[in-house]
């Protein structure tokens, strides 16, 4: 039996426990998982701390990847999840129905929060090319590393939140109103890597194959997630 070490954002974080908890069932392995801010997790891995996988948007495994630090062979895509919108419990729900519904619902509420990473980014353009983003800008609560979006909506910080569903669909004290209309949404990818100083490169694709697995899909959904489109 060996000990793997896997190291993850927090977007997979609740997935990742309940399909280790099954993994562990059927293999003799054992793993250790943590999660962690995606920018904290990938500086982690680029400075040769000893994970067998790590589990990153896909973008930052690019990133990982490129400066040797995730195995060539060892990259796998495992899941998805899009953005989703949330508000405090009990506070009414805003209009999401379509694009100019949110943007109204933006545009009109007191404050509003979104994460630092991959769905960030893509909602400032977003905004951006609303022209909105200057109008909002003193409103947008800007989440501290580690804290979740859901946690600023749950205590009053904003009032609107948007997060990956993952992140967003268990967390106490708010309310999903529900996803980013089709035309407007976000999916982001995350992939899971086996690191360049992992000495069980064997053992931990074994695992990424567990976790990428259909027979998990609905784990996946259980926890905001879906397979990855090929």
């Amino acid at each position: 039996m060996v000990t793997l070490k896997l190291l993850s954002s927090m977007a997979p974080k609740a997935y990742l426990a309940a399909a280790i908890e099954l993994f562990e069932r059927s293999y003799a392995d054992r793993v250790v998982a943590e999660a962690a801010g995606g920018v904290d997790v990938a500086q982690r891995i680029a400075s040769g701390e000893a994970v067998d996988v790590v589990v990153l948007s896909d973008d930052a495994i690019d990133k990982l990847q490129a400066g040797g630090h995730v195995a060539r062979d060892g990259r796998m895509p495992l899941m998805s999840s899009g953005i989703a919108v949330a508000v405090k419990a009990g506070a009414a729900f805003p209009e999401i129905c379509n694009e100019a519904a949110v943007r109204a619902a933006v545009l009109i509420s007191s404050s509003l929060s979104y994460s630092t990473g991959p769905s960030g980014r893509y909602l400032e353009s977003l905004f951006a090319r609303w022209g909105i983003l200057e109008t909002i800008r003193a409103r947008i609560v800007v989440p501290p590393a580690g804290t979740p979006v859901a946690e600023l909506v749950a205590n009053g910080r904003a009032a609107l939140g948007f997060q990956q569903l993952s992140e967003m669909l268990h967390a106490p004290g708010i309310r999903v109103v529900g996803g980013l209309p089709e035309d407007i949404q976000q999916e982001t990818v995350f992939s899971g890597g086996v690191t360049s100083v992992s000495t069980r490169g064997s053992e931990a694709r074994q695992l990424l194959r567990y976790l990428e697995s259909p027979a998990l899909g609905p784990l996946r959904v259980k926890f905001g997630m879906s397979a990855v489109k090929q």
